[in-house]
C-alpha cells in the first residue's frame, strides 16, 4: 500500500506509539490523585503540555488538551460567542472552512447571530481586503483557517489577525490550524490569533487528541472536576496526550527540513501530473502537502476505487465530507464536471519520492481503463 491521504490522517510515529503504550501500561494513574502514582501522572501531563506548547510557540499555561480539531473549533467559536455576545452579534468566517467551523456558525445564526462568509478566489485564497470590508464595529469573532484542506491555500493569518484587532477591537480571532501545524511555520505568541485549534492525528499522533491555544480565558467547555484549569473538566486522556507530545518532540528538530522535502515532492508530483492528458490541477496548492487534481468525465469514487486496486490510498476532498460535493471547490467556482472528478493527494514527512512517482506513473493507466 502507498498511502497518500495524509491530510485525512497520518500514521502514528514510533515515538507516539511507544509513549501511548508506556502511559497505558506504566503511567496509568489519575493525574488528579494525591498519592505518588497520581503525582507522577500529573508530572507527565505537565511535561506533555510544555512539549506541545513549545511546538505551538505558546506559553505552557495557555494550551488546553482536547479530543481533536472539531472539539477545539467548536469550543473556540461557541465560547467566544458566549463571552462577546453582549458586545455584538456579527461574526466573520470564510465559505471554505471545515464543517467543524461552518456547522457551529450555522447554529449561531439560528441563535440570532449574523455571519458573513468571505468568498475565495479561483485558487481558494481569501483576500485581506475582503476581510477588511466585512469587519464592523459590532464584529465579535473572526474565524479563518490557516491552510485549506482541499485547495492547499495558505491564508495570511498574521495580517488578518492584526487587521481584526485594529478595526474591530471587540473581536476575537480564531484560526483552525489543523492542516497548518508542522506544515506552515508559525508561533502562537506572534501570530496574533486569540485561539488556535490543532489535532494530533494530522501530525503522526493518534486520533482522539488535540489542543486549543487560548490567549485569553474563555467560558469552559465542560463542567465537573475542574481539569484543564477548570475549562475542560474530565479525567485527562493521558495516553493519547503523551503520544501527541511524543510526536511533536520527534518532529521539532526536523520540521523545517520536513517541510522543504514535502515541498520538493509536491513540485515533482505536480510536474508529472501536468504532463498527463486530461488532468487539471485545482487550487493554490501552496501548502507543502496537498495536491488536488481532477479528471473531467470521470467520477471521484471511480478514480479512488481504481487507484486502490493498484495499492494507492487517496481521497475525494475532505475525509469528513464523504458522499457530498465539495463545498470548497464549489465556492472557488470550479466547474461541476471537475468537482465530480476531483481527488486529493496529500503527503507527509514519511512520503518517499518513489511513492509519489509511482502514483504519477499509475494514473494514466487508471484514467485510460476508466474511460
Amino acid at each position: 500500500m502507498i498511502y497518500l491521504d495524509n491530510a485525512a490522517t497520518t500514521r502514528p510515529c514510533a515515538e507516539a506509539v511507544a509513549a501511548i503504550n508506556k502511559a497505558l501500561t506504566e503511567d496509568w494513574g489519575n493525574p488528579s490523585a494525591q498519592y505518588r502514582f497520581g503525582i507522577d501522572a500529573a508530572r507527565l501531563l505537565r511535561q506533555c503540555r510544555q512539549t506541545v506548547a513549545e511546538a505551538l510557540g505558546a506559553p505552557t499555561d495557555r494550551v488546553y488538551f482536547t479530543s481533536g480539531g472539531t472539539e477545539g473549533d467548536n469550543w473556540a467559536i461557541f465560547a467566544a460567542a458566549e463571552r462577546m455576545g453582549k458586545r455584538g452579534k456579527h461574526i466573520v468566517t470564510t465559505a471554505v472552512e471545515h464543517h467543524a467551523v461552518l456547522h457551529p456558525m450555522q447554529k449561531l445564526e439560528e441563535r440570532g447571530f449574523e455571519v458573513t462568509y468571505l468568498q475565495p478566489d479561483a485558487l481558494g485564497n481569501i483576500a485581506v481586503e475582503a476581510l477588511q470590508a466585512a469587519l464592523r464595529s459590532d464584529t465579535i469573532l473572526v474565524s479563518v483557517m490557516t491552510v485549506n484542506n482541499e485547495s492547499g491555500a495558505v491564508l495570511p493569518i498574521e495580517r488578518m489577525a492584526k487587521l481584526t484587532h485594529r478595526l474591530a477591537p471587540n473581536a476575537l480571532f480564531h484560526t483552525d490550524a489543523v492542516q497548518g501545524f508542522f506544515k506552515v511555520p508559525f508561533r502562537a505568541a506572534t501570530l496574533g490569533a486569540d485561539m488556535i485549534s490543532v489535532s494530533g492525528h494530522k501530525v503522526h499522533a493518534a486520533k482522539g487528541v488535540g489542543a486549543l491555544y487560548l490567549a485569553k480565558s474563555l467560558p469552559p467547555l465542560l463542567l465537573g472536576g475542574g481539569q484543564e484549569s477548570g475549562l475542560r473538566s474530565g479525567t485527562e486522556n493521558l495516553p493519547m496526550i503523551a503520544g501527541f507530545a511524543a510526536a511533536c518532540a520527534a518532529q521539532m528538530p526536523t520540521r523545517m527540513a520536513d517541510i522543504a522535502e514535502e515541498n520538493r515532492l509536491k513540485a515533482l508530483l505536480q510536474e508529472r501530473l501536468r504532463a498527463i492528458d486530461g488532468v487539471t490541477l485545482l487550487g493554490a496548492q501552496e501548502a507543502p502537502h496537498i495536491v488536488n487534481l481532477a479528471v473531467a468525465g470521470l467520477r471521484s469514487q471511480g478514480l479512488i476505487n481504481a487507484l486502490q486496486d493498484k495499492g494507492f490510498c487517496v481521497s475525494a476532498g475532505s475525509a469528513c465530507s464523504k458522499g457530498h460535493r465539495s463545498h470548497v471547490l464549489e465556492a472557488m467556482g470550479v466547474a461541476p464536471a471537475l468537482i465530480d472528478g476531483s481527488i486529493r493527494v496529500s503527503l507527509s514527512r514519511e512520503t518517499k519520492e518513489d511513492e509519489a512517482l509511482a502514483f504519477a506513473a499509475a494514473l494514466p493507466e487508471v484514467i485510460g481503463s476508466l474511460k
